[in-house]
């Protein structure tokens, strides 16, 4: 496998969002890793409109040029790290609708959590989160990164300076999804004639 792609996916695109943030910081962290090619994906710029494709998924007959786009981006990841909120218990709805656009460009791909709010640091949409990825055949990796608290790391410009714990998490995360991608890239291939 050559070097694996990571998507961040910022799930967050409230204005005053930490979610940027925080992905800017865990992608500085992968990029330090030297394993992956490392993107950034903002929900805020893709701005799928809420589902409006008149075919299943599954189907692959997108009609609409913002999903076609949309699947082309998820296609070229080999693993994602959804950067998430808690709203309510859960996670968000825009990260619903993005998950929910697609099918099988998700598929057999390790995806990581990096959630961050207040005392919970955003473990319950995550748990959340958990069920949905797993219905569409992604495999969640154990090791995440919860942020608790987590204005409370950041500096006067708005970035965040992580401490031990974070900066471990991230790493341990990043080596389990490592680990993990090249052999789950062989359920992704076409099966032979």
């Amino acid at each position: 496998m050559a070097r694996p792609i990571l998507q961040i996916i910022v799930a967050s695109t409230r204005p005053g969002r930490v979610g940027l943030p925080v992905a800017e910081w865990f992608r500085d962290r992968a990029v330090a890793q030297d394993v992956f090619d490392v993107e950034i994906v903002d929900l805020a710029e893709v701005d799928l409109p809420f589902m409006n494709e008149p075919h299943h998924p599954r189907l692959r007959q997108y009609v609409h040029q913002h999903t076609k786009e949309w699947s082309a981006t998820v296609e070229r990841a080999d693993a994602f790290v959804l950067v998430t909120p808690e709203y309510n218990h859960s996670f968000n709805a825009v990260l619903k609708n993005a998950l929910d656009y697609l099918h099988s460009e998700w598929q057999f791909k390790p995806v990581g959590f990096v959630s961050y709010g207040g005392v919970s640091a955003g473990t319950r949409a995550v748990q959340m989160l958990k069920q949905v990825v797993s219905g569409l055949k992604m495999l969640p990796v154990v090791e995440a990164v919860t942020i608790p608290f987590v204005r409370e790391f950041l500096d006067e410009e708005g970035r965040v300076r992580p401490n031990d714990v974070m900066n471990q998490a991230a790493d341990a995360m990043l080596a389990e999804i490592a680990r993990i991608a090249p052999a789950l890239q062989n359920l992704r291939a076409p099966a032979a004639p």
